[in-house]
């Protein structure tokens, strides 16, 4: 996350059942600026939930939809990152009600799939995340605009005062937390405070290096110094965010603009051999074999948290992997 938006506005329970009309930064097209518009939100249909939305970040996977580097239909809105209040529900929903604070959940969790009952994993299998479909799970969308059908964005789309999400991609929280910074749960602060401790399962007296600091990269960092890491070295071209770092946690801090070696073989030194645990939380190509490359040859484990660019391959020496390195993925903290 690098912003948050929230507003004040009042939660009007009488619209339950009624189509809303409410302001939406709606993207027509990629590259181009978000237009403030005049949407139509459809009340929910079975196991949907309406939410007011209170409050929600920007984060990094919005940008990328913007740039064309995560492919996405269009119009959309985008958002992910919220807290809200239920407005109303459809039928059959009965895990939250009209007034319960809440907070949409881009990774769904149905309780059925084989994801969703294997606790090695949470990405269930109703996620749009790697579909692009930008659609409910029924095919349709409950968003208009100008007579014409507006996307959503993984199930969530936050950019909006209004949305529509299934049931099974809502978590009731508690009812005095300050939705403004809640709404960082929603992504930035669970992906990476969650690939530090469950994804790597980072331990403690070990050895961390982050690649990326902003948002998500921080709440790694956060998540090292709670797992017990007797070393956490965070990695940026921006100078400016190590004071940030080392507040939350970081013990050391690297900008690889500083020397004239790969960033891999300066952290390679430092620590006498590679670091037990690397995170790339900026989703390059070149950083996250760098990631990789830093860990212990034996038995250190690195995890890709930046989602990656549409449709580029990676390139790497296998020679990395075969010597007992590990390899990981993390969504939404794992």
């Amino acid at each position: 996350a690098v912003a948050r938006f929230k507003t004040d506005t009042p939660v009007n329970m009488s619209t339950a059942g009624k189509v809303i009309k409410c302001k939406a930064a709606v993207l027509w097209e990629a590259n181009k600026p978000f237009s403030i518009e005049e949407v139509e939100v459809a009340p929910p249909k079975e196991h949907e939930v309406r939410i007011k939305v209170m409050a929600t970040g920007i984060c990094r996977s919005d940008d990328h939809v913007i740039t064309g580097a995560l492919v996405m239909p269009f119009p959309i809105i985008l958002g992910h990152e919220a807290a809200g209040i239920v407005e109303s529900v459809g039928q059959g929903v009965t895990s939250v009600k009209p007034g319960d604070k809440v907070i949409p959940l881009f990774v769904p969790q149905c309780g059925e799939c084989k994801s969703c009952l294997n606790t090695k994993g949470n990405l269930c299998s109703k996620t749009d995340l790697g579909k692009s479909a930008g659609l409910m799970p029924d095919g349709t969308t409950r968003f208009t605009c100008k007579g014409k059908a507006i996307y959503h964005f993984l199930g969530t789309s936050t950019f909006t005062e209004y949305t529509v999400v299934h049931e099974s991609a809502v978590a009731k929280i508690d009812s005095a937390a300050p939705l403004e910074k809640v709404c960082l749960i929603g992504c930035g602060f669970s992906t990476g405070y969650g690939a530090a401790l469950q994804t790597a399962k980072v331990e403690p007296g070990s050895t961390c290096a982050v690649f990326g600091l902003g948002g998500v990269g921080l709440s790694v960092v956060m998540g090292c110094k709670v797992a017990g890491a007797s070393r956490i070295i965070a990695v940026d071209i921006n100078s400016d965010k190590f004071a940030k770092a080392k507040e939350l946690g970081a013990t050391d801090c690297v900008n690889p603009k500083d020397f004239n070696k790969p960033i891999h073989q300066v952290l390679m030194e430092m620590t006498g051999g590679g670091v037990d645990y690397s995170f790339e939380v900026i989703g390059r190509m070149d950083t996250m074999t760098s990631a990789l490359a830093c860990c212990q040859y034996n038995y250190g484990v690195s995890v890709i948290v930046g989602v990656p660019p549409a449709a580029q391959k990676i390139s790497f020496d296998p020679m990395l992997l075969f010597t007992g390195r590990s390899w990981k993925g993390s969504v939404f903290g794992g």
